[in-house]
């Protein structure tokens, strides 16, 4: 009797096994197909707005057909994308996955910033706050005039000689701007020495390469087109002034362990083997641009903790540019005060977007405390026209990626445990609500 008692209960434990797998098979089968049409429905904004798709490897059979692009189907769109989020609302309202219920979360997130860049594309505007929450799940913290007069007066007591803040800084600057023909030398030094810090502690998919080339007249410094395949064109923008710490910014922002090593773990780790086909896309102004960014910029310190970036600077960098490290010490400190002024830009966005801050009250803002230079200013305006509250996403989530790390044990005591921290957040589906409740 017991043993006949065991039989059936095992019978039934293996039924109930197959059938909460059916279910999650069936679920996971749902989200797929909303999945693929979400990559059609960006896919097809993206004939209409040329800046929205930052990448797509995914097959040739979820690309629209050529269209008209003349006139703008705003309520199609529209209609496309909330019919969508319902259908994703639908789909986990039976079932207790984790991760199903996470990833039907993070394309929803995804929906709503194709709602509100629909918008932006039509010319309905709503407030830089609520612009980058429906954007990029975020609201950077605003920061008033005086917060950047007292770091202005660290600068002041800082850097040698007297007389306004942005000559003496610039000055000072001018004694590590890599002379052009010294530029394609250091920056594959950088990019290198990135990549070797970076394969340290992450084995990368065979095959992940990179092809570097030189650009001119760009709003940007640097960029990183993901191709697929785990492949990237990185573009540096030599129009712009390019000083010694860029080499090493850019390499690990664009490169290692960036944009490249994230978008390289995510077509790894889920397109190519989970087969999530969301993931084939990347649209720039979606929640997905605050952890690409944000963990770009804070990938240099994971490559470089501490004073290293400085001291690989005055050992390598700054003596191969031809270029002398008399100054080198000084000039760290006071680009990790200029780091801390990076907030400005926001405001500077905010008030040319939102409060009617004229041109050249926002040219003042960008050279008094952003410390740029006249053409760095004029380029940072193009910018900010272009890419709107994007901006926010390289500050705020740089120090939103960072608190999360921090939070985890990821400190410069336990490396191993960053390191291994940083490549789950960069391996997976995450937006800035995951990170800290809002």
């Amino acid at each position: 009797m017991l043993k006949r008692y065991l039989t059936i209960l095992t019978f039934g434990m293996l039924a109930g096994s197959c059938g909460t797998r059916e279910t999650a098979d069936h679920h996971g089968n749902r989200i797929d197909s909303i999945a693929r049409e979400y990559v059609r429905l960006g896919l097809s904004i993206g004939q209409f707005d040329g800046d929205f798709v930052d990448a797509y490897y995914g097959p040739d059979s979820l690309r629209p057909a050529k269209t008209d692009t003349s006139q703008f189907p705003k309520d199609a769109f529209l209609q496309r994308t909330i019919s969508l989020k319902k259908a994703l609302a639908a789909s986990v309202t039976s079932t207790q996955n984790e991760t199903l219920i996470h990833r039907a979360a993070w394309l929803t997130a995804q929906l709503t910033a194709f709602e509100r860049r629909i918008h932006l594309v039509s010319g309905t505007f709503v407030p830089f706050d609520a612009e980058s929450k429906d954007l990029f799940d975020a609201v950077a913290p605003v920061y008033d005039e005086q917060h950047f007069q007292d770091l202005i007066a660290k600068l002041d007591r800082l850097l040698p000689g007297q007389g306004p803040i942005p000559a003496r800084y610039q000055k000072l600057a001018n004694q590590f701007l890599i002379p052009a023909g010294k530029i394609d030398t250091v920056f594959r030094t950088a990019i290198a020495e990135a990549r070797k810090r970076t394969l340290a502690h992450y084995t990368l998919p065979p095959g992940e390469d990179f092809k570097l080339e030189y650009v001119r007249d760009k709003p940007w410094s640097g960029y990183n087109w993901y191709k697929g395949d785990y492949k990237s064109v990185i573009q540096i923008n030599v129009s712009q002034p390019i000083y010694i710490e860029r080499a090493i910014d850019l390499a690990c922002h664009e490169g290692y362990p960036g944009h490249h090593v994230y978008n390289a773990l995510l077509e790894k780790n889920l397109y190519r083997d989970r087969g999530w086909p969301e993931i084939s896309l990347y649209p720039l102004f979606s929640p997905q641009s605050l952890i690409a960014e944000g963990s770009a910029n804070y990938g240099i310190s994971m490559a470089f903790p501490g004073n290293e970036q400085r001291e690989f600077c005055k050992n390598v960098l700054i003596p191969l540019a031809g270029l002398d490290t008399t100054m080198a010490n000084t000039y760290f400190e006071a680009l990790a005060v200029r780091s801390a002024l990076n907030y400005a830009r926001n405001e500077v966005a905010r008030g040319l977007l939102d409060r009617g801050m004229s041109e050249q009250e926002a040219k003042r803002w960008l050279t008094d405390y952003c410390l740029l230079p006249e053409k760095g200013a004029l380029d940072y305006l193009r910018f900010i026209r272009k890419y709107r509250s994007y901006v926010i996403n390289y500050n705020y989530g740089q120090d939103l990626i960072r608190k999360y790390i921090e939070a985890q044990g990821g400190t410069a005591v336990a490396p191993d445990k960053r390191w291994k921290l940083f490549e789950t957040l960069l391996s997976n589906e995450n937006k800035a609500s995951d990170l800290f409740a809002p």
